[in-house]
């Protein structure tokens, strides 16, 4: 049995294969492992060749189902599988988390797979503004499912909404945007949006625009902003400084464990009177003696927080005599 080279699987799962190749991996004549060959035979079943795309179909009644749901979780899936598992498959048990688990499916080709989601799986789609706001269609139709929890609906329901509170936009986008053209220009392009829009521009925008929408009044448009790719160190820094953020946003920055590698957040969180005082009583630890002393003299900070700091002090320059 022949072993195929990995140029001959891409060319295999891009449909480039010569003719042969093809009947070769349909009638299993090809050595391939179960999950390549439940996804090469994906794209043969949309082959233009009507022979071949029949024999592929045949070939797939063949597979067991659980190859498909570990064909689905692989990070190297192709469209193909992703579409061919929701038109024809979406049943199958395993299918559906492994789909939405995966951040490479489509949004599009979880849509038929929305009626066999549970409530975690919402949640965990929930927690990927991005997938989920990208089709409104799919947004939508979770919106509808019969297994969304309350509070999930609620979130869901808030995408279509349009509502913005223009006074408190234009705010924050006088403080984002320093240039009164560029500024004018963003109050209009976000004052025009809706929630999902809003999202969308949070994950993919400017750093202004993260900026204006970290203080957006919708929470969910808040918490894209820390979930956007494009997010840097500095702006983390200057949003745990921010005293006008919410309680939530805050406490968002501080759970978050890569941003807490970065000291100066750390610093910024502990200084900033708006942190809630559960976190910066946990974080107080990792501040140096010198950021420590400041801290205790700052008179913005809550004052659990600043004899707590004294305290530490205190225990610090025992323990070092």
């Amino acid at each position: 049995m022949e072993t195929l080279s990995t140029e001959v699987l891409n060319e295999l799962r891009h449909g480039r294969a010569p003719r042969e190749r093809k009947i070769a991996v349909c009638t299993a004549g090809a050595h391939l492992a179960a999950v390549d060959r439940a996804e090469i035979l994906c794209v043969l079943s949309e082959d233009s060749d009507e022979m071949i795309s029949t024999r592929a179909q045949e070939a797939m009644l063949s597979i067991a189902p659980e190859v498909f749901v570990e064909a689905a979780k692989r990070e190297t899936a192709i469209p193909a599988l992703f579409s061919y598992v929701a038109k024809k498959i979406p049943r199958t048990p395993g299918i559906a988390e492994a789909m939405a688990a995966n951040k490479h499916c489509p949004p599009e080709c979880l849509v038929p797979l929305v009626p066999y989601f549970s409530p975690a799986i919402v949640q965990r789609l929930l927690e990927e503004l991005d997938r989920v706001t990208a089709n409104p269609h799919l947004a939508l139709t979770l919106e509808h499912s019969a297994f969304v929890t309350p509070e999930q609906k609620k979130i869901l329901e808030d995408f279509r909404s349009t509502h913005v509170d223009h006074g408190h936009l234009a705010d924050a986008v006088a403080e984002a945007e320093p240039d009164p053209g560029r500024r004018q220009t963003l109050l209009q392009q976000i004052g025009r949006m809706t929630v999902a829009q809003r999202v969308q521009f949070a994950m993919k925008g400017s750093s202004e625009a993260r900026r204006t929408l970290i203080r957006d009044s919708n929470k969910v448009v808040q918490r894209s902003v820390l979930q956007s790719p494009r997010l840097t160190d500095q702006e983390v820094e200057a949003f745990a400084s921010m005293a006008n953020l919410t309680d939530e946003i805050l406490r968002l920055i501080a759970g978050n464990r890569n941003f807490r590698k970065n000291y100066v957040v750390v610093r910024n969180l502990l200084n900033n009177p708006k942190t809630p005082l559960d976190v910066t009583l946990h974080m107080l630890p990792v501040l140096t003696a010198a950021d420590l002393k400041k801290l205790a003299m700052n008179k913005n900070v809550p004052e659990t927080l600043r004899s707590s700091a004294m305290k530490l002090q205190r225990t610090r320059a025992s323990t070092q005599k």
